[in-house]
């Protein structure tokens, strides 16, 4: 049986935390029905970044104990999808 393989590059979330309960925390956020909300420009992500998680950068609450949250930033991921 043939396997074909497709690659591609997208721009996506990464959420940022650091604080004494979790530790350093990193993943990728914007889940939509169950799979990572993709990016094609880093610009369409900065501008979904700045409008769903924009208030953290007013938030010093949020930014300190217990929460440790940051900005989200855009991050470029590479993506494989095999077929058997």
């Amino acid at each position: 049986m043939k396997s074909s393989e497709v690659r591609t590059k997208r721009w996506a979330i990464l959420w940022r935390s650091n604080n004494h309960l979790d530790g350093k925390v990193r993943r990728i956020l914007a889940f939509e029905n169950a799979e990572p909300k993709l990016f094609h420009t880093k610009k369409a992500t900065q501008e979904y970044i700045k409008n769903r998680y924009g208030y953290i950068a007013t938030r010093k609450d949020l930014r300190t104990e217990p929460y440790g949250w940051r900005m989200p930033i855009p991050i470029k991921v590479d993506i494989i999808i095999k077929e058997k």
